[in-house]
């Protein structure tokens, strides 16, 4: 074997190798079990309409947690 085909094994190792370390860097960085998000995914218009709640609904709810918290408080004395 001659010294330039050593040469040419090595360069070819050494690319395999950096090639192997890059997918390594990539494997590593990414969070565990979620997965790889993609410029498509992110791109995607959201269609979801905000839902919001009527005067009277909050109106209730508030009125309801009130007489929870009066209850909770009774209760501690």
């Amino acid at each position: 074997m001659s010294q330039s085909d050593i040469l040419s094994l090595i360069e070819a190792e050494i690319s395999r190798l950096q090639a192997a370390r890059i997918l390594l860097e990539a494997v590593s960085k990414r969070k565990p079990g979620r997965p790889k998000s993609t410029a498509v995914e992110s791109a995607k218009p959201n269609n979801k309409k905000k839902r919001t709640i009527s005067s009277e609904g909050l109106a209730r709810i508030v009125e309801g947690q009130r007489k929870r918290w009066a209850k909770q408080k009774k209760a501690a004395k």
